[in-house]
């Protein structure tokens, strides 16, 4: 399967018509209706439903979509990771990151990398903890940091010197924002926003000794800023950590911690028994250099 038959499958799913795709290509429509079918018949299954105007993608043309997609990506990424080989330190360094107090730390990091090595990028992406484990396993990331606790058999990682506290997000004028603790009895009256991952819910509870069942648990999100909107309207209160609260940096909200104190750590991970590009080697070297200095 070439790559330009990729191309010329992704376009004609974008534009959901032959011609419109034909002259995006600059190839001859009846050439795409061809590739199109030679493709369909070597995959085994139909992956569009033709209409007179429009081509929609079946169910297998989106899985396709989404994989044909990826293929290109790791193409494309394992061209640059093979051109490095022999030049310069250039290339991009792919890096997941949990939106938390670990971000000024990575932030500094990177800053540093490029002062050294002006032609490398970043590429950087945002998400939760499994977002970003399912982008490591998917080839999509270099190395992801991730706030613990982490299903971390298959992944190599380093432990991150960047702790968490948890604590209540509310608003500022609420008359809860001057208590210096809330206890598990406060929780457990609260209209509650917190992450979606299972994992870190459980942890949590362990500590507090929380009854999730008991929780008025009013919304679930995989990143913050949503969820701070709804805190602000009034009438939600969110289960989360100091570093999500001092990164918005925002005087209408406030921040109350726990009780018994939580903690949480961050690791750097990155997969297994996997080649790793020049750029994204020495960058994880400055990042256990830096660890060691500590």
């Amino acid at each position: 399967m070439e790559t330009r038959v990729l191309k010329y499958f992704l376009m004609v799913a974008k534009t959901g018509n032959i011609t419109k795709a034909a002259n995006a290509l600059h190839v001859t429509q009846p050439t795409l209706s061809r590739q199109i079918m030679e493709l369909e018949k070597e995959l085994g299954t139909k992956l569009f439903i033709r209409q007179p105007r429009h081509m929609e993608l079946t169910k297998g043309g989106a899985l396709f979509q989404e994989r044909a997609k990826m293929m290109l990506t790791l193409l494309q990424q394992t061209a640059n990771d093979l051109q490095q080989q022999n030049t310069d330190l250039t290339g991009t360094v792919h890096l997941g990151c949990v939106e938390s107090s670990v971000s000024p730390f990575l932030a500094k990091l990177i800053q540093q990398f490029q002062k050294e090595h002006p032609a490398v990028r970043f590429s950087m992406f945002d998400g939760d903890g499994d977002t970003l484990r399912e982008h490591l396993d998917r080839g999509l990331l270099d190395m992801a940091a991730l706030i613990e606790p982490v299903e971390a058999a298959k992944y190599n990682y380093v432990v991150l010197p960047v702790k968490e506290t948890w604590g209540i997000i509310m608003r500022s004028d609420d008359p809860l924002a001057v208590r210096q603790q809330m206890n598990r009895a406060d929780i457990y009256k609260l209209p509650l926003i917190v992450t979606r991952r299972h994992i870190v819910r459980n942890d949590v509870s362990d500590v507090l000794s929380l009854d999730q069942d008991k929780l008025d648990v009013r919304m679930t999100i995989n990143l913050p800023m949503n969820g701070m909107q709804m805190i602000k309207r009034g009438g939600y209160y969110g289960l989360s950590i100091l570093g999500v609260f001092q990164n918005f940096n925002d005087p209408d909200l406030a921040f109350v911690p726990v009780t018994p104190t939580k903690t949480t750590g961050h690791v750097l991970a990155w997969r297994k028994n996997v080649a790793m590009s020049p750029a994204s080697e020495r960058f994880l070297q400055l990042v256990a250099d830096e660890i060691s200095v500590k």
